[in-house]
Order: C-alpha cells, then structure tokens, then sequence
C-alpha cells in the first residue's frame, strides 16, 4: 500500500492508496479512448504542439510489481517555503 502524507502547517493528512487502485488507474490511464481525449485537450489549449504517447498497459505491470516488492521505500519528499510537507512513501 502506497501512503501519501501531507503537512499543511498544523495539520497532516495521510492517504493510503493501495496497489488494486494503482492498477484500475493504470488501466484507465493507458487507455485509447482517454489518451485521445487528453491529446486533443492539449491541442486546443496550448501553445507548443506536444502529443502524450500511448503506453501499453502490459509495459507498466512489472514496474507495479517490483514497486510492490520493496515496501518502505521513499519515492518522494519534499518542502515547501511556507511549511507545507508531501511525502509518498510505499
């Protein structure tokens, strides 16, 4: 289970996420259909011209899996000027 923590000056937030849901959102994510809605969002609103590139969702499987494998690992943290702490931790 992933656990993000976050710090917002005297209160603190700490949101399991477990691994089920990182799969249904890989899932979505590496759709078709929402690959090509987020494509044309970025046409019509920016500047530059950049496209996200389809990802297979069978490429992204052995990286939940070994992700999974090393429980406690700190994947990010850090601070910002005005107190505010976000940390993920799996």
């Amino acid at each position: 289970m992933m656990k993000i923590k976050i710090k917002v000056k005297a209160k603190r937030f700490i949101i399991p996420v477990p691994y089920a849901f990182l799969h249904l959102s890989i899932g979505i994510l590496t759709s078709k259909r929402i690959l090509v809605h987020v494509n044309r969002a970025i046409e019509k609103k920016a500047k530059n011209k950049f496209q996200i590139p389809s990802i297979n969702k069978n490429d992204l499987k052995p990286l939940l899996r070994e992700l999974s494998e090393h429980k406690g690992l700190l994947l990010l943290e850090t601070s910002l000027k005005d107190g505010t702490e976000v940390s993920i931790r799996l």
